[in-house]
């Protein structure tokens, strides 16, 4: 359950995972080193020293300090099973679409006299594919949080506001804000 967008998208993704990721410290360093094909690439990435490395890969460590283990897992959870985090993400951006569970400040500018103060409300609402195809790809491409925030409000407007088309034609804007809980589910 988090806020930002960006982080919703990849737990979601990250459900979809079919083995868990290394949870130990050790097997989270000898991952990183069979991916990364070496100890030093690890060492550079993580600001570590090589024999760092070396020492966790044995074992000789088994506790990090608690910023070195944030990024151990961070980077672990990045590049875990990879095919299937792609194979997921297309799939909700062809066939399945995806799910939006969101409690946040949402109101919607319309024609002059027809607008509606933003006000807190919890939706749950099933994005079609092509919605989650935009979000997907903007998240791919390196939007900030704003623009993945109005791409996420543009297609609550679409689907939840205006019923894909069949009400509320003279809304023009909904705007996203305070946002309170956010969950992505493909």
């Amino acid at each position: 359950m988090s806020t930002d967008f960006a982080t919703g998208l990849d737990a979601a993704v990250q459900r979809a995972f079919t083995r868990p990721a290394p949870r130990t410290p050790g097997a989270q360093m000898r991952y990183l080193v069979r991916q990364m094909k070496g100890t030093r690439a690890v060492a550079q990435l993580l600001r570590i020293s090589q024999r760092t490395v070396e020492r966790y890969v044995k074992n000789e460590i088994r506790k990090p300090r608690p910023d070195l283990a944030a990024r151990l897992e961070r980077e672990v959870k990045t590049r875990w099973q990879p095919r299937i985090r792609a194979q997921a993400r297309a799939r909700a951006a062809a066939t399945d679409g995806i799910m939006i569970s969101v409690q946040a400040r949402l109101g919607y500018t319309g024609a002059p006299g027809t607008t509606d103060d933003g006000r807190i409300r919890h939706l749950t609402v099933a994005l079609p594919p092509q919605h989650a195809a935009r979000l997907f790809d903007a998240q791919q491409q390196g939007a900030g949080d704003d623009q993945l925030r109005r791409l996420t409000a543009q297609a609550l407007q679409e689907v939840y506001f205006q019923d894909d088309g069949r009400r509320a034609g003279t809304l023009q804007e909904v705007q996203l804000t305070d946002v309170i809980d956010l969950e992505f589910e493909l």
